[in-house]
């Protein structure tokens, strides 16, 4: 079994895990300034991804530009991994490779802190692709236990490249945003993108300690 066998049951039964569907989980991540690159990037790539149309293309094309454009308006103070494998626990399942991992951390040679999961959904299936990454947050947050990074809530989004669905664990439950952001509010994607990224970032560097009570 891996990450992608699992279904929303599944992650309930076997991980004692609550589902909450929220309403505008994000809303108040306020949009960011979309770069001419990006604009100029994804007003090409967009339309050849559709043309090609494969999860290849949409991944390469849309997503992964996206996601690098967070990492530069970070700075490159976060790490940004596509096509890992992230073998957690095997025996539960939690193991396989993860489209994309990004962690609060500069350190490019190996996984540490990861904290946001995305998962490029197969076929243009958002909801088919949310226990997956239901099930990548799980081990996410085991890793960093392990790991006794003081991150104990992480966050995860599936996407077709051109509509974003956001998640949130904390405590026992996944929050899941009952909201989709499309591409043309790209501005509000990075916005989310980035409060999260910034999120942990601050709290690591300047209380490194707050964490422990999320």
């Amino acid at each position: 079994m891996s990450y992608s066998d699992f279904t929303l049951n599944e992650i309930k039964n076997r991980f004692g895990i609550q589902i909450k569907e929220t309403v505008s989980l994000f809303s108040e991540a306020p949009p960011y300034d979309v770069s001419d690159f990006l604009s100029d990037l994804l007003e090409n790539c967009i339309p050849l991804s559709r043309s090609i149309g494969t999860d290849k293309a949409r991944s390469e094309f849309i997503i992964a530009p996206v996601l690098v454009e967070v990492r530069k308006i970070m700075k490159n103070k976060i790490s940004l991994f596509s096509g890992i494998g992230f073998n957690v626990d095997p025996k539960q399942g939690l193991s396989g490779t993860c489209d994309f991992i990004i962690s609060p951390s500069e350190q490019q040679l190996e996984l540490t802190r990861p904290v946001l999961t995305v998962v490029a959904a197969k076929n243009e299936n958002i909801n088919a692709g949310i226990p997956q990454c239901m099930a990548q947050m799980l081990a996410s947050r085991i890793f960093n236990q392990r790991e006794g990074s003081g991150i104990n809530y992480v966050f995860g989004c599936v996407t077709t490249g051109t509509v974003w669905k956001f998640l949130k664990y904390s405590k026992g439950t996944i929050s899941v945003d009952i909201e989709d952001y499309y591409i043309r509010e790209i501005g509000k994607i990075l916005g989310i993108l980035v409060e999260i990224m910034a999120l942990f970032i601050f709290r690591l560097t300047v209380f490194p300690h707050e964490l422990k009570r999320f």
